[in-house]
């Protein structure tokens, strides 16, 4: 039963990840090369393709190697810094999802002023601070669990390493570590809800 799936995943794995690949890539070089696309919104649009092409990239080559090879496993250095860029990439892509959302905003609620509030300069600082929170959310993650004993843990049978599973790994009890991890991520993925959710609801109160 494993076999056929493992063959299923390595057929169309590579065909999926080229698709992906090349439609971001795509986007980023359009928006980047065609003078007529440099807007906020493009400039922003682009930026998040980016971001879903370094997610891809992350992920995806390893779990074909490992269906290839038939061995899913990654070194405990390696899935140190899937978990850090994981969430640097994610961290910035919910800060970058947000000023999206506010570019929609000054656009429909406030278009007289729109040129002078999303000025080049503003989009540069929005993705400069999304990255710089993308990072600081990645320290502050890792900050938890670096002093944890792992009792000499070399290799992870896994190629998706994840926050919540990678601290069970540690040879103590975890449980308030675990649900001290997971209250942070809830409350900030609820407030990029939330965020998202007044900013969309203006621009229809708006329309």
């Amino acid at each position: 039963m494993y076999r056929p799936m493992q063959h299923f995943l390595l057929a169309f794995s590579p065909v999926f990840y080229v698709t992906i690949i090349l439609g971001n890539l795509l986007v980023v070089f359009t928006v980047t090369f065609d003078p007529y696309l440099h807007s906020p919104m493009y400039f922003l649009l682009a930026s998040l393709s980016f971001i879903d092409l370094c997610f891809s990239t992350l992920t995806v080559p390893k779990m074909i190697h490992d269906l290839f090879s038939g061995h899913k496993t990654i070194s405990f250095q390696g899935c140190v810094i899937q978990i850090f860029v994981l969430h640097v990439l994610g961290g910035s892509e919910m800060v970058l999802l947000i000023s999206m959302a506010l570019n929609l905003y000054v656009a429909i609620c406030k278009p007289l002023h729109y040129l002078t509030i999303m000025n080049p300069q503003i989009c540069i600082l929005l993705l400069s601070g999304a990255w710089a929170i993308g990072f600081i959310h990645s320290v502050a993650q890792l900050a938890f669990v670096v002093h944890l004993p792992f009792c000499g843990l070399n290799e992870i049978d896994t190629f998706y390493c994840e926050l919540p599973w990678f601290i069970k790994r540690a040879c103590t009890d975890t449980y308030r570590m675990e649900f001290v991890v997971i209250a942070i991520n809830g409350f900030i993925s609820m407030g990029t809800f939330f965020l998202l959710l007044i900013s969309y609801t203006f621009i229809l109160v708006t329309i």
